[in-house]
Parts: C-alpha cells; structure tokens; sequence
C-alpha cells in the first residue's frame, strides 16, 4: 500500500510541476510586458512637452535611456534584462527613421492647426526566460509602443 501512493504522486506532480512552471513563466513574461509599456509611456510623455524642431532642447537621448533603464542618465541596470537604447524608436514630425511616416503632420482640415505627434516604441525585444524547462524559441515581443500628442 506503501508503494501506491509514492505511484500516485509521482504521476500528478509531473502535470502539477508543469503548471506551476507555466503560471511562473507567463508571470514574468506579463510583467516584463507592463514594465517595457509603462516606461515607453513615461517617454512619449517627456518628449510630449518639447519642441521636436529645437535640436539644442529636445531630449530625444534621454527618452531613451528612460525606457531603457528607468533614468534619464542611462545609469543601473536595464529594466528588464536585454533591453538597450538601440530597440527604442522615436517618431515624430523630424526623426522619421525606422517609422511609417503616419506621425508626420497631422491634419484634419486645412484651415486648422497642424496636430504633431510623438511615438515612442520598442521594437526587437527577445524575451529572456526564468525556467529553462519551456522552449519558447527566443519569443520576441511585437513591437510596444506609446503616442502623445507634442504640445508646442
């Protein structure tokens, strides 16, 4: 009788590790997501009170290094492990490289005002995972991005 239990456990903690791997994994997974979303938000709303036109003024480079690593200063570890400078875009009315073009001087009607947009995004982020027990195949997430309208 002894021996029928050890059976028994063996065969439901094998699903039940499985499940509780999982739940960790898709956890990490959930909240390496909302702290890339959160700082890329924290970035468009920065570079939504300047003047993209003022290259003497617009902190474009630290809006970068606030998604990436949480400071304006690019100081301390990334946010999330493998996150660098180099995934973060910023489209607005003059940096136009790596976007669609659709940020570009927005306007409804002609006779009114321009509306200026900025977007910030993360493009290329490779998910690092907590287990090695799922293969995940180097999952990257679709690109995050934010945008805001440029106050000017």
């Amino acid at each position: 009788m002894r021996g029928a239990v050890a059976v028994e456990f063996a065969l439901l903690a094998v699903p039940l590790i499985t499940l509780l791997l999982g739940i960790a994994e898709f956890g990490h997974a959930f909240y390496e997501y909302n702290t890339i979303v959160k700082s890329v938000r924290d970035a468009a709303r920065l570079l939504s009170a300047y003047d993209p036109t003022d290259t003497t003024d617009y902190p474009m480079a630290q809006a970068k290094c606030l998604v990436a690593y949480g400071t304006p200063d690019c100081s301390g570890p990334p946010l999330v492990q493998g996150l660098t400078v180099d995934q973060v875009v910023v489209c607005d009315q003059v940096n136009t490289a790596g976007c669609n073009g659709q940020f570009k001087n927005v306007q409804t009607n002609p006779a009114a005002e321009t509306i200026n947009l900025v977007q910030v995004k993360v493009t290329g982020y490779q998910y690092a995972q907590i287990t090695g027990f799922f293969n995940l195949g180097g999952l990257i997430f679709g690109d995050i991005s934010c945008v805001m309208r440029q106050v000017l």
